[in-house]
């Protein structure tokens, strides 16, 4: 993840950020089609289930980061929120060397479309899942 590369900048496929701009963010590249997370943590810091997309970490370029922090939130993963609005924003997998993006806080149009369901099982009890997309218990 790099911070103001302009060269990037003109090869940038995606934009996003957090409701009161204090993150902003572009993306080289293609992104993978969003995953439905249904964990617990996913479930917390998103208010229901989160949808991620993905990107290599060094295809993520920061354009505004004074209000990013991140938490870690696992021994194996850290996730980036904004502090001042608190939109949830990203999830990084210790040493994968790719980034997940909060598919809502992408700018439209995104591109991507919804490809599957994770964790389940870990589900809240005041939804269904209804689609005919593959239905995994864990990540893979």
């Amino acid at each position: 993840m790099r911070s103001g590369d302009t060269a990037s900048a003109k090869e940038a496929t995606h934009s996003g950020g957090c409701l009161c701009g204090g993150v902003r963010y572009r993306i080289r590249g293609e992104l993978r089609d969003a995953i439905a997370c249904h964990c617990t943590q996913c479930r917390r810091t998103s208010g229901h289930h989160a949808a991620m997309t993905s990107a290599a970490s060094e295809d993520l370029v920061l354009i505004s980061s004074r209000t990013l922090r991140w938490y870690r939130s696992s021994a194996a993963a850290e996730r980036g929120f904004c502090q001042v609005c608190g939109s949830n924003l990203f999830w990084k997998p210790e040493g994968e060397g790719r980034t997940a993006i909060t598919a809502g806080t992408l700018d439209a149009p995104t591109g991507i479309k919804l490809m599957e369901h994770i964790f389940v099982g870990d589900k809240a009890d005041y939804y269904s899942i209804d689609d005919d997309l593959p239905k995994r218990h864990g990540w893979k």
